[in-house]
């Protein structure tokens, strides 16, 4: 459903979906304030009427499920939860800036890659690994959707986890991909061109 709905938006917005990779974007300087501020509001409200939809028309399963809100599982910690919220995002965004990197698409043009592909294998992945423990954030605005519909306490006892988690590894993957990856290529391509045997 993400490669769907990425590929259906990325014409449109970016195909964000998420404000922690809205907030990567960001702080790589590929998105403006005004229109990262605005996405995030636009995804949170969608985020509130699908759940909303759901509640509607599946509301057995809606209450049985606890109204799919995100909380800590029994036997793990908030620190456990909130470093795989942390690893869940980075995971995903940095898999962002790799599919979406427009140098690398022309360096490696001979190997076609439809980015909304691996974005949404990479969502898979961290929900494989996350749903045991928070029931898998990593998307800020779902969790905030969820909590308001479902408004019941423990949908809002740990939901400061499901936006510092994700908000934290968008950080990191944005520094790891912007700062090291990039610093380390640029180094590279220096000393190539410095080099006099080339």
């Amino acid at each position: 459903m993400i490669f769907v709905l990425v590929y259906c938006t990325a014409g449109i917005s970016g195909g964000h979906i998420n404000p922690a990779v809205t907030f990567g974007l960001f702080l790589a300087r590929k998105v403006s304030l005004i229109r990262a501020v605005g996405y995030m509001v636009a995804q949170c409200l969608g985020a509130i009427c699908g759940v909303g939809l759901v509640k509607a028309f599946m509301k057995r399963y809606y209450d049985s499920l606890g109204g799919g809100a995100n909380e800590v599982a029994p036997g793990y910690s908030k620190g456990t939860a909130l470093g795989a919220e942390i690893i869940g995002t980075f995971v995903l965004v940095y898999t962002v800036f790799s599919a979406t990197d427009p140098k690398r698409s022309a360096r490696d043009s001979h190997v076609p890659v439809l980015a909304p592909l691996p974005i949404g294998f990479a969502v898979f992945m961290v929900h494989l690994a996350t749903i045991p423990i928070t029931g898998t954030g990593i998307n800020p605005a779902r969790s905030f959707g969820a909590a308001v519909i479902y408004n019941e306490r423990k949908a809002w006892h740990d939901h400061w986890i499901f936006w510092v988690g994700p908000f934290v590894g968008a950080l990191a993957a944005a520094a790891y991909h912007q700062y090291i990856l990039r610093a380390a290529a640029i180094k590279a391509l220096g000393s190539f061109r410095s080099n006099p045997s080339n």
